[in-house]
């Protein structure tokens, strides 16, 4: 038990909250979440996307951070300790993930550094003169260039960890979150007030319930689950730093509806100003580095705007990896490393594997057809974590069950009402739902 006493812990209550949900928000809620939504309806979209965050992702992120604080330990070590047998191959995959997904998540939070420094040299004038296309092809198929800023991305995410939990990653969070919530304010006063504004809040605010089909619900499901850095154990590593007196399902309950909060304000501030300008609301990932340069462009203040919007970007990209690099440090810590040589030898091999997913922009390599960082992220996002949150459900709803519950009443101290429904849903509906995930998302 001396990596009990010895173990980093969370200063206050306000930090985990703002560190959990920092790891919860990211690029799949600024950059996804619009153009999903665009793809799905607006709207009616919008409602299906709510209750399943609400429903699925606060009981599995329940689950994940009841796990790591009763184990205090990290993904692997917390089933190893927990039960033992085959189930810390859970926490495998989930270390797995984080290792991959941070090795191409990097490469995409280097363009919003790119983006940002290159909206004050000329890429405002490039975009309107209708070359925004043309610029962001050119830049990520020019491979060095993508991996200077990938190592930059890379540099500042390790940097965080390296300085621990309380004067890294939670200090940071506390300045980073409410600066990104700021900067979303800012960016929907501006686009609100855009002449032709009220098509775009229209289409996002006023649901067309006759738009809801099976791929309606199955794409609101996905990114409820992937938004909340679900089955791939952030939220066990983060569990195992909160201490004995935290509400756990209050706690739950707020990085939810801040992770919402995010994506329901980024489409406040996109739609908008899509809309606004006429172009296609559903332009898929091109949205955020082709489409929105060119709105911007288009308005007063052109590179203010920009300026704001990927450092927006930026944020809620290094928030996430902060969290990522944390999953897998967090193993080599445990077993006795540094964490000075836990976050820096992590975070050169990421960066390392990263490197062919920078390359692959340009053309090469590829892995069985696909761009390496497609296959990158087929292979963590459609398998690993998936997998991961099945059987992280399963786990509490039918292995862990009691102790389960006396970790989230506090041993009892505590009433939590909605008891008797979250072990169900971690049994039965959960598992069901992420399975067709899973099924849904195996098309190579």
């Amino acid at each position: 038990m001396a990596q009990d006493v010895n173990r980093e812990h969370w200063g206050s209550r306000v930090g985990f909250i703002l560190a959990a949900a920092g790891s919860a928000v990211g690029l799949g809620n600024i950059w996804r979440f619009p153009y999903i939504t665009g793809q799905n309806g607006g709207a009616a979209f919008v409602l299906v996307y709510l209750a399943l965050v609400f429903i699925i992702g606060f009981s599995v992120m329940l689950a994940e951070m009841s796990i790591g604080r009763k184990a205090q330990l990290n993904a692997v070590g917390s089933f190893q300790k927990l039960r033992g047998g085959m189930w810390p191959l859970i926490g495998w995959m989930g270390v797995a993930a984080g290792f991959i997904i941070l090795s191409f998540y990097a490469v995409i939070g280097g363009w919003t550094i790119k983006y940002f420094i290159h909206t004050f040299t000329g890429l405002m004038a490039d975009a309107a003169g209708g070359k925004a296309g043309d610029v962001f092809v050119g830049f990520i198929t020019d491979t060095v260039q993508v991996v200077i800023y990938q190592a930059a991305f890379m540099l500042v995410t390790t940097w965080v960890v390296f300085r621990g939990i309380g004067e890294g990653i939670e200090r940071y969070c506390k300045i980073l979150m409410p600066a990104l919530f700021i900067i979303l304010l800012v960016l929907i006063g501006r686009s609100v007030t855009l002449e032709g504004a009220e098509k775009g809040l229209e289409f996002y605010l006023r649901p067309d319930f006759s738009k809801i089909t099976g791929g309606t619900i199955a794409a609101a499901l996905g990114q409820a689950f992937f938004s909340l850095s679900l089955g791939m154990g952030c939220m066990i590593t983060y569990g195992s730093y909160v201490d004995r007196k935290t509400a756990l399902p209050s706690a739950a309950i707020q990085v939810c509806f801040l992770d919402t909060m995010v994506a329901v304000l980024a489409g406040l501030a996109i739609f908008p100003a899509v809309f606004a300008f006429g172009v296609d609301a559903g332009a898929g990932p091109g949205l955020t580095f082709v489409t929105l340069p060119s709105v911007f462009a288009q308005m007063p203040g052109a590179m203010t705007w920009s300026g704001l919007f990927f450092a927006l970007l930026f944020i809620a990209a290094l928030t996430s990896a902060i969290s990522l690099l944390e999953v897998v440090s967090a193993y080599f810590i445990d077993k006795g490393w540094s964490r000075a040589q836990a976050a820096w030898i992590m975070g050169i091999l990421i960066f390392a594997l990263g490197i062919p997913s920078a390359m692959s922009l340009a053309g090469a390599p590829k892995v069985a057809g696909k761009d390496f960082l497609d296959a990158m992220d087929f292979i963590s996002s459609n398998v690993l974590l998936p997998l991961g949150g099945v059987f992280i459900s399963l786990f509490v709803g039918w292995f862990w069950t009691s102790e389960a519950k006396q970790e989230v009443t506090n041993d009892g101290s505590l009433s939590f009402g909605f008891m008797g429904l979250w072990i169900w849903i971690c049994r039965i509906v959960a598992p069901a739902a992420i399975l067709y995930i899973f099924y849904t998302g195996l098309k190579w």
